[in-house]
């Protein structure tokens, strides 16, 4: 269990931040210059709070009313940092050794073996970190802060300087981390699709404060919708059901219908998250015929929000959740809808993104 609680000011910044994470991955989500790097330093001991708290399993790591502030490298936190900060003057089998070093030897459940095979980095021992892709590093990082049998990892955006292939292969890493491993994550992003994809619970940042938490489906679709046009989007909760196999198509169960996409998504009845663009998003007045178009939830109109000419329409789900879609006024206006009137999502499989579809964290 880690418990924050802390405030700190630098120049203009203020920050005060205060949240518990007992398991899985807690994402601190949040625009640039939220405070979530910050947050992340003070944890792992890299600045000192003005006033607060943190405890770690009951070990009482900061308490600024005692006096007490426990060094980083005594606190058994392990870090990923943006860049992977590997020592260049050292291969990577002595960089992960290094990691090593940080655990008692009575605390060294992760063997060197069993952590190189799940990251896949065997074949890259006895290289320089200078001969390693942007990819290759972060494994080797994430190698090392693992070797130092952490009680605590955090993640400070690692994937900000890595390309979509390379981050499409290093998020099933962090998955396995937070399933097998069992080691509780802090994990820093202002990406909705990573968070969504990884976290079980959700902290938002703003200027320095928390302004929202709680499972992502809830808190996301507010906190990443920046522009409401384009940022619009909606976060479903959903069951995998059924592999198409012979077109490449899983679908997903929700009370309110079904989303089919492309390629796997999961073991059967697994619960997955997925993201729906709120400009991804059709309306139908009536159950719809004859369209290209086959995955349909049905819900209520809850509320229309002019936007100029267009309108955002919030759909109560039938069941549970909420949908965001955009369209213009007129349409709205055409179809005759008002609050309270069903009405059916339809959403173009083509459309979305099966990549970042992922576990309930």
């Amino acid at each position: 269990m880690i418990d924050v609680d802390v405030a700190r000011r630098v120049g203009q910044f203020s920050l005060n931040v205060a949240f518990k994470n007992s398991a899985g991955i807690t994402a601190l989500f949040g625009r640039s210059g939220a405070g979530k790097s910050m947050t992340i330093g003070l944890i792992a001991g890299l600045a000192r709070p003005d006033q607060g708290r943190i405890v770690l399993d009951g070990r009482v790591l900061v308490d600024t009313e005692m006096h007490l502030f426990v060094p980083a490298h005594e606190r058994r936190i392990g870090v990923v940092f943006q860049d992977s900060h590997l020592f260049p003057h050292l291969g990577v089998k002595q960089n992960l050794l290094f990691g090593r070093w940080f655990a008692p030897r009575h605390e060294r459940t992760l063997s060197f073996d069993a952590v190189v095979a799940t990251l896949g980095i065997g074949h890259l021992l006895d290289r320089a970190p200078a001969q390693l892709s942007g990819g290759e590093r972060q494994r080797v990082a994430i190698g090392r802060a693992l070797l130092s049998c952490p009680h605590l990892l955090l993640f400070d955006e690692p994937f900000a300087a890595l390309d979509m292939p390379r981050r499409l292969e290093i998020l099933p890493l962090i998955e396995t981390l937070r399933d097998e491993f069992k080691i509780p994550i802090v994990y820093v992003s202002h990406a909705v699709e990573e968070v969504v994809r990884l976290a079980a619970w959700v902290i938002v940042l703003d200027n320095g404060r928390v302004t929202g938490q709680g499972d992502p489906a809830e808190v996301l679709p507010s906190a990443a919708s920046e522009d409401p046009r384009f940022g619009g989007a909606s976060v479903l909760t959903m069951r995998v059901g059924k592999r198409d196999a012979a077109y490449g198509l899983t679908e997903l169960l929700h009370p309110s219908g079904t989303i089919w996409i492309a390629g796997p998504a999961g073991a059967e009845s697994a619960c997955v998250r997925i993201v729906v663009k709120a400009t991804d998003v059709t309306l139908s007045a009536a159950p719809p015929r004859g369209l290209s178009v086959q995955s349909v939830l049905a819900g209520k109109l809850a509320r229309v929000e002019a936007a100029g000419p267009l309108a955002i329409v919030d759909i109560a789900l039938a069941g549970e959740g909420r949908l965001s879609a955009m369209a213009t006024r007129r349409a709205i206006d055409e179809l005759g809808l008002h609050p309270g009137d069903p009405v059916f999502a339809l959403i173009k499989t083509a459309a979305l993104d099966e990549r970042w579809v992922g576990g309930a964290g």
